[in-house]
């Protein structure tokens, strides 16, 4: 092995997408040097590599944008996969974070060594020490397939592999999922396929984009507290939409927000004109039919999966893996409380836009940085002692957020005292060194 690059003087990043671009900028303003590093050709992170070409944002350009860069003028109230595109690679060249990141760079393995550095190693076989990580390697990329009994003579693909309308045209699919990703390959579907089916093994809530001509998002009621909008979203939808029973739709077995909201109505739009046809879970497969749990069946040739991703760090140690389910098992959102140097970054699903969370943020972790190299224990472990829990869900509330990280910003000098405090009572701390494998596998996503 060559000898290693010595990069203590820094931190590095990994991921250029939305959270890793909004990292960046924390750091640049804060005056922190660090490296960036992306495994794909370009900025973008899923819209760059994960939807096809006639996507658009399911939340309002309004709440998606950087609160410190605008989207331009000309952009509708739901920009294009391309519009989302552009918008990543001018606000990194904007700010001058393009230039340092390291495209086509993938990362194999990161582990803790001795002096509290952390070591890096590259797909190109180099390797490094850094003081720190921040993992911004994106949520969308792992696919989480179904398993399901029975054989299918068709094509059985996930939601992330479909392209180009080719894949759709004149075929008879089955989509299978209720979140967003589901509705937007429904509604393709329903425009391209010759018979397209949507199987849901329980009821949605399907909310409307749109509320008197503005994005459902960018309503004043959406920064209300969610307890509070419940009642207001169940009755537009019922005034707006209808019963479910009316679409042949299950009805939901929970309230509104407890789940990734599922902005869809154009799917209720085409079942009306009988262009897509709901339908129950999926039984079994039985050569080129697909069976339901209420016995029906259809012709089909090609199932997608909607079914969402895995939360994954594929180049941390075993000791690292710090998730259960979908919930990085983290302190003050991103810090672990035996480990200092490690931030995992942009695991959370807001319910809304991304920009207005993740450039905050930026600056908090930033924060989190500095007080970082005041103190021997891990920042994570003060936050464990000051009360702070892991969250019980990857869902959250983007305004709560945004409400938060003012907050601790506002008041980060008390911390700063509490960790100083907390640091005097217990001593040095020295992450564990872990020991790296005989050899790096290399990884064969992207992020």
């Amino acid at each position: 092995m060559q000898n290693p690059t010595d990069r203590r003087d820094r931190h590095l990043i990994i991921g250029a997408g939305p959270c890793g671009l909004g990292t960046a900028r924390g750091l640049q303003e804060a005056g922190i040097a660090y490296d960036h590093v992306e495994a794909d050709r370009e900025v973008g992170g899923n819209w760059l590599h994960g939807v096809y070409p006639t996507a658009h944002i399911i939340s309002s350009k309004l709440i998606t944008q950087y609160p410190g860069y605008p989207m331009p003028d000309h952009y509708p109230d739901f920009p294009s996969a391309q519009n989302m595109l552009d918008y990543y690679i001018d606000y990194s060249r904007h700010f001058g974070l393009h230039d340092a990141i390291e495209f086509n760079t993938r990362v194999d393995y990161v582990r803790p060594i001795a002096d509290n550095l952390w070591e890096v190693t590259l797909d190109s076989g180099e390797v490094r020490h850094y003081e720190g990580v921040l993992l911004a390697n994106g949520h969308h990329w792992d696919r989480n397939m179904p398993q399901f009994r029975g054989q299918f003579d068709g094509e059985i693909m996930h939601s992330k592999d479909y392209k180009k309308r080719e894949q759709l045209t004149g075929r008879r699919v089955v989509i299978v999922g209720g979140g967003n990703s589901a509705c937007d390959l429904a509604s393709e579907s329903a425009r391209l396929a010759d018979r397209a089916y949507l199987s849901l093994r329980s009821g949605v809530w399907f909310f409307p984009k749109t509320f008197m001509g503005k994005p459902i998002a960018d309503s004043p009621f959406a920064t209300w507290p969610v307890w509070f909008q419940r009642p207001f979203i169940k009755l537009m939808v019922k005034l707006v939409q209808g019963s479910w029973s009316d679409y042949n739709l299950p009805e939901p077995d929970y309230e509104p927000f407890e789940k990734h909201p599922t902005l869809g109505s154009e799917v209720l739009h085409y079942i009306k004109h009988g262009r897509l046809t709901a339908k129950p879970g999926i039984e079994r497969l039985d050569g080129k039919e697909v069976v339901f749990t209420d016995g029906s069946r259809v012709a089909a040739n090609l199932i997608a999966c909607a079914t969402g991703y895995h939360l994954s760090y594929p180049f941390l140690p075993e000791e690292l893996q710090r998730v259960e389910g979908t919930v990085a098992q983290v302190y003050g959102w991103s810090m672990l409380p035996d480990y200092r140097g490690i931030y995992y970054l942009g695991w959370y699903q807001f319910r809304g836009g991304v920009g207005q969370v993740f450039e905050p943020y930026g600056k908090l972790v930033a924060e989190h940085i500095k007080l970082q190299r005041e103190i021997s224990q891990p920042v994570g472990a003060v936050y464990k002692h000051n009360g702070d829990r892991i969250m019980d869900t990857h869902l959250i509330d983007p305004y709560d957020v945004v409400r938060g990280v003012a907050k601790q910003l506002k008041r980060y000098d008390r911390l700063r005292k509490q960790a100083q405090a907390y640091d005097r009572t217990h001593g040095t701390h020295h992450n564990g060194p872990i020991a790296a494998p005989a050899r790096v596998a290399p990884l064969e996503e992207v992020y």
